[in-house]
């Protein structure tokens, strides 16, 4: 049996979501950036160690290292960047563009994933993979051009929830399905 935490990976990745919609809604002119700063710094800190630990040691079968640890890494890395430039009130332009190219990466994962019916649920996982993508793409001109754009915004803020609401019911149903799976497990000193 193999070690299999995609579904904490999923469901922090729902947090940040969330989270990341509120602050593109309300958050990138309110004038207290701080109180962004704990939510971002946890859903990074959760993303980035879980991304290097399956990237470096490649936990589960297949290639779903790649897809999940590797975009869960660029995904904690760039919540991290967010809550200590915000901590430090520094421009997140260079946050955006790194995003951007991070995006890039989830949109081809969603492809290739539709592409090799990879998952349960291939389709789901790949429009998963690529909304969350849109949203990294997204992030550059949101904040070069289209900052003071509400209707943008708002736009930006439904695409982030219903990223977040697919991969809310793929962690979800995971959980449920690795509770009867995993519930035989036993680790390797104790058999």
């Amino acid at each position: 049996m193999f070690i299999d935490y995609i579904t904490l990976m999923l469901i922090n990745m729902v947090a940040g979501l969330f989270l990341l919609a509120y602050y593109v809604y309300a958050g990138l002119d309110d004038p207290y950036q701080n109180k962004w700063i704990p939510g971002f710094g946890i859903t990074g800190a959760i993303a980035l160690t879980t991304g290097l630990h399956m990237t470096l040691t490649w936990t589960v079968r297949g290639s779903f290292n790649i897809a999940f640890g590797e975009t869960s890494v660029l995904f904690g890395i760039l919540f991290i960047g967010t809550s200590i430039s915000l901590a430090k009130g520094w421009e997140l332009i260079t946050l955006a563009i790194y995003g951007f190219f991070a995006g890039l990466v989830a949109i081809v994962v969603g492809v290739r994933l539709i592409n090799l019916g990879l998952t349960k649920q291939p389709i789901l996982s790949g429009i998963g993979f690529i909304l969350t993508g849109l949203a990294g793409v997204c992030a550059a001109p949101t904040l070069w051009y289209f900052k003071n754009n509400r209707l943008w915004r708002i736009v930006g803020a439904v695409g982030l929830i219903a990223a977040a609401l697919i991969w809310a019911l793929t962690g979800y149903m995971a959980y449920w399905s690795h509770l009867d799976s995993f519930q035989q497990w036993v680790p390797a000193p104790m058999r």
